[in-house]
């Protein structure tokens, strides 16, 4: 990284937007790239010259743009546009998000395709597919150990069919997600290929050393990602002779991003993915792209300069575009994925908000809200151009993540209770309505993680299974009310696949070699259609269920006052069984109320300010509520309240 004065700076980036105008000089764009590029250009040098020598690396970003701008198809320059006077789309609580496997969902892109009204009457308008470029035959991560990141599965489709899904769905109003794995490629992948060919080029995109004298220094800091399938986080291979940095598995070789080469290969493609009709790129495992002697090789202040380079890169050339962090982290961390200091709303527009979703399982299991509420209000304020990604689960294992010293606030011990949340969440834990399964249990911390659908971690599946009609009643109550948290918190929700039918575990992964030995498989089951085209008109849990998060969805979107830009207030009543969420907003001030258990509960309404005594209206419902001293809940109610219009 060269030092550069404010005066070379200024040249550099004059020199830049030279080079910039020169190749726009027959673009009928070109005023508005070379704006964009006013806007943002700045924004690129800072984050290049925090990493590379960026006097060297800006003008080869500059033909990154010039070439991926002209390859842009004239429907996306105009969404550009569109895009770039409503930049505050995916915080509007209009915005409404579904994730998917994409071979689980549709079959094929095509298929996808054929199912667009079924995303558009549930009310989504952000469609998340799970990783579809072309990963490594066999084990491949559940495809996040990609072979080709310009190309498609060749099961789902072809990038004709992609870009023909995109069309297909910005048509209807929803905007797609793709993924992009930051840190690894495959082995198989032609990089890997070129290196143990013997290319100097490509060997130095990766980590190799000779003998285990450095990984052995980096393992002493470095946390295993897998330790019971793939422990340690290097890998010999004998055509390059020396030991690979594989982070995740010996097959997912970690890439050298102080190599400003790796960079560029990445502007370019989220430019090529933008091109195809993505208009947010999943930015996966990039807690991790950055390595340094002595930590966890996590969090790197490098990783958000990186960050902010690509964003402001992809500013300039397809505006349309945002980023979504995949950063699974503590929160002392996380925040910094949407930007602090120097890198305020520089970096990611949304990033995943893992801590809400671990802190709705705990205050549902320990129907007790103290310990939410405090973690929750612990985190750093958000830049108001970004928003939070909110979800009850994900396609990944739930991971404990429980603050020592925030269980100490509400005087909880942080390794018993994660162990209770273990062990209630496995279904080992006397008198727990859940039915999950155990991930990664690790001897050394006594780290388990959790694997589970929303329903059967709700009780759905056990309360069927026993055949109790109260017992389901209550765990359909308990999934609608999760779901509530989720959707009300502000930010953008994600709703995954099935969990709107009430899906409960698919053991039928075991039959499948390529799965077996994951259990997250687990709660990615195939699509039912028969019951998702029979919606609110299915039998039992499922059509209940579909009708409540409809229900839940037409509600937010006429509330403005979700807006992510307003951060919301995290807090228990009188009674600790009754958590509050509070958010104030210039379109009028929204008071969430919560039962977190399955017998009824009182709270003292003062908890409701700023609302005001006098009629309420509960707006998922759309009925009204008298104000009394003393809020009575049925059990696991979930009560959006605001002022009468």
């Amino acid at each position: 990284m060269a030092e550069t004065t404010s005066a070379a700076r200024s040249v550099a980036l004059a020199e830049a937007r030279g080079r910039l105008a020169a190749g726009l000089v027959r673009d009928g764009d070109r005023e508005a790239v070379l704006a964009r590029y006013d806007r943002w250009g700045a924004d690129l040098w800072d984050g290049l010259a925090a990493v590379y020598d960026a006097a060297q690396v800006l003008p080869r970003v500059v033909d990154v743009i010039l070439s991926v701008h002209a390859a842009r198809p004239p429907r996306l320059r105009l969404r550009d546009t569109e895009r770039t006077l409503r930049p505050d789309w995916f915080q509007d609580a209009t915005t409404i998000g579904y994730v998917a496997y994409a071979d689980l969902f549709g079959g094929t892109l095509d298929g996808i395709r054929s199912r667009i009204d079924y995303l558009t009457g549930l009310g989504i308008t952000y469609l998340h597919l799970m990783p579809l470029l072309t990963p490594r035959p066999g084990a491949n991560d559940g495809g996040y150990a990609v072979m080709d990141y310009r190309s498609v599965r060749s099961d789902l489709g072809t990038m004709d069919d992609l870009a023909a899904l995109a069309d297909g769905l910005h048509d209807a109003g929803i905007s797609l997600t793709l993924d992009l794995v930051l840190n690894h490629v495959a082995r198989e992948h032609q990089w890997a290929a070129r290196a143990r060919a013997g290319e100097p080029r490509y060997h130095d995109y990766f980590y190799v050393f000779p003998d285990r004298e450095v990984p052995d220094a980096y393992e002493a800091t470095l946390p295993e990602v897998f330790p019971a399938f793939a422990p340690g986080n290097f890998t010999f291979d004998a055509d390059l002779d020396g030991w690979v940095w594989t982070t995740f598995n010996e097959w997912q070789w970690d890439l050298n991003w102080a190599n400003p080469d790796v960079f560029l290969e990445f502007a370019d493609t989220i430019g090529f993915l933008g091109n195809q009709g993505a208009d947010c790129i999943r930015l996966d495992a990039i807690a991790f792209v950055w390595k340094r002697m002595g930590t966890n090789c996590q969090n790197q202040p490098e990783v958000h300069a990186i960050t902010q380079a690509l964003r402001a890169c992809a500013r300039i050339m397809a505006p349309a575009v945002i980023f979504k962090a995949e950063a699974i982290v503590g929160r002392q961390d996380v925040v910094g994925y949407l930007g602090q200091g120097e890198h305020a709303g520089k970096v990611s527009d949304l990033a995943y908000h893992n801590s809400l979703m671990v802190q709705i399982w705990s205050a549902l299991a320990a129907r007790d809200g103290r310990l939410l509420a405090t973690a929750l209000s612990a985190f750093a304020p958000v830049p108001v151009t970004t928003a939070w990604a909110t979800y009850l689960r994900c396609h990944d294992d739930i991971g404990w993540a429980i603050d020592d010293s925030d269980a100490a606030m509400v005087g909880w011990d942080g390794y018993g209770h994660r162990s209770f949340l273990a062990d209630f969440y496995a279904g080992d834990f006397p008198g727990s309505f859940a039915r999950g399964m155990h991930f990664q249990a690790n001897p050394e911390t006594g780290d388990r993680r959790t694997s589970g659908s929303a329903a059967s971690l709700a009780g759905l599946q056990a309360a069927t299974e026993r055949h109790d009609a109260a017992a389901l009643a209550l765990a359909e109550d308990r999934l609608a009310c999760a779901y509530a948290m989720v959707f009300g918190f502000g930010g953008l929700p994600l709703l995954y696949m099935g969990d709107e039918l009430a899906m409960v575990n698919d053991p039928d992964y075991l039959a499948d070699p390529a799965k077996s030995a994951d259990n997250r498989w687990v709660h990615r089951p195939v699509m039912d259609w028969t019951v998702a085209d029979a919606g609110e008109t299915a039998a039992g849990s499922a059509g209940r269920i579909f009708a409540r998060v409809r229900r839940l969805i037409s509600a937010r979107r006429g509330l403005p006052a979700l807006h992510a830009s307003v951060t919301t207030e995290a807090l228990v009543a009188s009674n600790p069984a009754v958590l509050v969420f509070r958010r104030r907003h210039a379109a009028g001030s929204i008071v969430q109320a919560y039962n977190l258990s399955e017998h009824p509960q009182t709270f003292d309404a003062a908890a409701l300010w700023p609302l005001v005594s006098g009629a309420l209206v509960e707006r998922i419902t759309g009925t009204p509520v008298a104000w009394t001293p003393e809020v009575v809940l049925p059990p696991y109610a979930a009560w959006w309240l605001t002022s009468p219009d």
